[in-house]
């Protein structure tokens, strides 16, 4: 537990940063609301009471000032309801804003050195974290934190107003608030952390299979495991429902003390102001004021019990989102190489957290300026190289140095967004004739211009509305648009028909100009245009071979031809 409490640190802290005085003014309106019920409902009692009295003696009829009480009874109501309305407005404002700036940080920080990788590897699950974890985290503020808060203050108020009646009165009414409202719900909470945390993996796994089933349909059919997909569906459903019942019966005991908490108060109350009203200490309009008081003080602590139910969710979230958080939010960059080199891998080695080692006590250097292939079966270690110098990744020994560099990855990534949306993710405030330009250098602004709507035309998911070649011409644009002094390309145009290809191929030459260039590849026509081939195998350099030697062309030869 107390481990769990430690992730709440930076939690709080960025909740603080973000919106500091949005979340205290909350914080006293909610405290202001329930201090008025509070009065109100006293004032209310007393009020009558007083009102019934004086009425039985026409003397005191007459003398009995009705206007004052009323006017406070209309402004404790007229301010209870004015501060609910604020108190409403101002915490789920500063909630929601802590909560997308919260979304924010967490994906920025999936940019982050190798943390890009696991969002790859776990878009399920890494899913979830911006979704169920970061909502469960508006129990922290609005069901945790004010409701305590409010409740404390209640209870404190409370006792101070039964103390001047008498002071064992207000003292032991105090300590029965304070222990049995805030002891029940941090009882509840401990008890109902383990099932609040069942039913947020319950849900979790259910959301996963759940889209496996969805997009693998066809995958699971043709294996024949659609019926066991759809078991585990349902098996992940009965795990969250069955922490439901549990929880469900640990809130309907948090409600039966509560109300034996009450109904003890208002007894013991009832006995202590017919006491004190007995012994003429006070009024019989005091004796009703002093019982409303002690029967609206245990309202905010039931406020309490949804928060307990869903804290131990709210520590999970945090445990799950807290090193995120933790960790520098500047972007990673390698060093920069020695003079007149465009990078530098020295002794370097580097894995995967799931897989072996993928590099292996690498050295490497490249010119700048030139351009430089490197060849090798799938999984030698090339695309992990690539990452190092884009800085996807951290070297595990050795050090990697580069001029800050442009990845163009195997994938095609494109987005639900227009086609200027898609390009200008580059570069934010590129105009439309430098999106022209780079469109124009990739081959591609013909076939824009002919779409009704040009660089306004919405495409679908993973660029849907384009062919193959039409969306590898726009990640080529794209990577024009980045005018960084390093291009490193993984099989650019691997799954083109050739013509497209090799036309691909001539546009990325005549646009890097005296950029350096690093491609992985196993194609002859993405080999050819460099200056030097590095073999790759099981993540060594084997192999470097310059342009004019004859290790050049024997390795050009074991590539795929066109």
């Amino acid at each position: 537990m107390n481990a769990s409490l430690s992730n709440l640190k930076p939690i709080l802290a960025l909740f603080f940063a973000e919106r500091r005085r949005s979340l205290l003014v909350g914080a006293a309106l909610s405290a202001t609301t329930v201090t008025a019920g509070i009065a109100l409902l006293g004032l209310s009692g007393w009020f009558i009471t007083a009102t019934a009295i004086a009425g039985l003696s026409t003397t005191t009829a007459v003398v009995f000032d009705v206007f004052a009480p009323s006017a406070g009874i209309r402004l404790l109501a007229i301010g209870r309801t004015a501060s609910r309305y604020g108190e409403r407005l101002t915490t789920h404002d500063a909630t929601l804003g802590v909560l997308a700036a919260l979304r924010e940080r967490l994906f920025r920080g999936w940019s982050e050195a190798r943390a890009a990788q696991d969002l790859v590897r776990r878009p399920a699950r890494l899913l979830f974290r911006l979704t169920g974890d970061i909502d469960a985290l508006d129990s922290l503020y609005l069901r945790v934190l004010v409701p305590a808060g409010v409740a404390i203050i209640a209870g404190v108020v409370a006792s101070i107003a039964l103390g001047l009646m008498h002071p064992l009165f207000g003292l032991l009414a105090g300590l029965l608030l304070l222990t049995a409202g805030l002891g029940l719900p941090l009882a509840a909470g401990r008890r109902a952390a383990r099932h609040a945390r069942r039913r947020a993996y319950g849900i979790e796994a259910m959301r996963v299979r759940t889209i496996d089933l969805v997009a693998g349909q066809t995958d699971l059919l043709m294996a024949g495991r659609l019926d066991a997909q759809c078991a585990a569906v349902a098996e992940a459903d009965r795990y969250a429902a069955n922490a439901d019942e549990r929880l469900n019966r640990i809130d309907a005991g948090v409600v039966f003390g509560f109300g034996l908490t009450s109904t003890i108060l208002l007894s013991g109350s009832l006995l202590a102001v017919a006491a004190l009203a007995g012994a003429g200490s006070i009024t019989a309009p005091t004796a009703a004021l002093g019982v409303l008081i002690a029967f609206a003080a245990v309202e905010p602590f039931g406020a309490l019990r949804r928060g307990a139910m869903e804290l131990g969710r709210t520590l999970l979230a945090a445990r799950r989102i807290a090193p995120r958080l933790s960790t520098t939010e500047a972007t990673q960059r390698n060093n920069p190489p020695a003079g007149g080199l465009a990078f530098s891998i020295s002794a370097a080695s580097a894995g995967y957290d799931t897989e072996a080692t993928a590099l292996d006590t690498v050295t490497l250097d490249l010119k700048a300026g030139e351009k430089l292939a490197l060849i090798g079966t799938s999984g030698a270690g090339k695309s992990t190289r690539l990452a190092l110098l884009a800085a996807e990744m951290q070297a595990d020994r050795g050090t990697v140095a580069s001029l800050e560099a442009t990845l163009l990855t195997q994938r095609t990534e494109l987005f639900r967004d227009t086609l200027r949306g898609n390009l200008q993710l580059a570069k934010p405030d590129a105009g439309d004739d430098e999106l022209r330009e780079v469109l124009t250098a990739a081959g591609l602004l013909a076939d824009v211009s002919a779409l009704p709507q040009g660089l306004d035309t919405p495409l679908g998911e993973g660029g849907i509305g384009l062919s193959g070649g039409q969306s590898r011409r726009l990640a080529l644009a794209r990577l024009f648009l980045r005018d960084t002094p390093l291009w490193l390309l993984d099989e650019p145009t691997e799954g083109l028909d050739g013509p497209t290809a090799r036309d691909v191929m001539r546009r990325l030459v005549e646009r890097v100009g005296d950029r350096s260039l690093v491609i992985a590849t196993h194609i002859r026509r993405e080999a050819e245009i460099a200056d030097a081939i590095a073999l790759v195998d099981h993540g060594r350099i084997t192999e470097v071979s310059r342009r004019g030697e004859a290790a050049f062309e024997k390795a050009l030869n074991r590539l795929r031809p066109d």
